[in-house]
């Protein structure tokens, strides 16, 4: 972890359409800086390489309502939440660490954490890139269309009102370039420093 320098507790919020490279994004920083990532609970079905306990916590409709949510949310049809036990388990391995969300569950966390919250909104130039990298990442074509019809996805092609001058915007373009505003971001935030 040489180069971090770790303040008190905080969390990366990663925010953003789906397919901008959230999960990139939140993976880069666990092994280029080594931020553990909290993990998230789901209802939908996994992907092929997906794995439970490491991409999401798998959960059945029954199961997923045992847990203790900071927030929670249903889109696409699938309930997502992220569980303070999940949070509290994260920050036991680092004092800071990331989680992807939806811009609802960005604004709860920028609410309920206040200054523990660190917000990035990944964007895209073009949201035909979005549908693209749907494409690729082995989505059933009739779960792509209905992602990219849902009120969720459409809210979070522009960054809410609630995070104005909260979360700080990174174009994801250029996965080289997107890794040398992250290194600077860090650098600003005091999260890292060059020595």
């Amino acid at each position: 972890m040489e180069g971090l320098q770790y303040m008190a507790k905080k969390v990366i919020v990663i925010t953003g359409p789906t397919g901008v490279g959230k999960t990139t994004v939140a993976k880069y920083l666990e092994q280029q800086w080594h931020m553990a990532r909290v993990i998230t609970h789901t209802t939908r079905t996994p992907r092929a390489h997906e794995t439970d306990g490491r991409d999401y916590y798998f959960e059945t409709s029954t199961s997923f309502n045992r847990n203790h949510y900071l927030e929670s949310v249903v889109y696409a049809g699938a309930q997502y939440g992220s569980s303070l036990e999940g949070l509290d388990c994260a920050w036991q391995k680092s004092e800071v660490v990331t989680i992807v969300l939806d811009t609802a569950g960005a604004i709860t966390y920028a609410q309920e954490l206040a200054d523990k919250v660190i917000i990035l909104y990944i964007s895209v130039s073009d949201s035909n890139v979005l549908r693209q990298r749907l494409a690729k990442r082995g989505d059933h074509p009739e779960q792509q269309q209905h992602r990219l019809q849902s009120a969720e996805y459409l809210r979070d092609l522009a960054l809410p009102p609630e995070l104005v001058g909260r979360a700080t915007l990174i174009n994801n373009d250029n996965w080289h370039t997107t890794k040398k505003i992250l290194q600077e971001f860090l650098i600003l935030c005091g999260i890292m420093d060059l020595n």
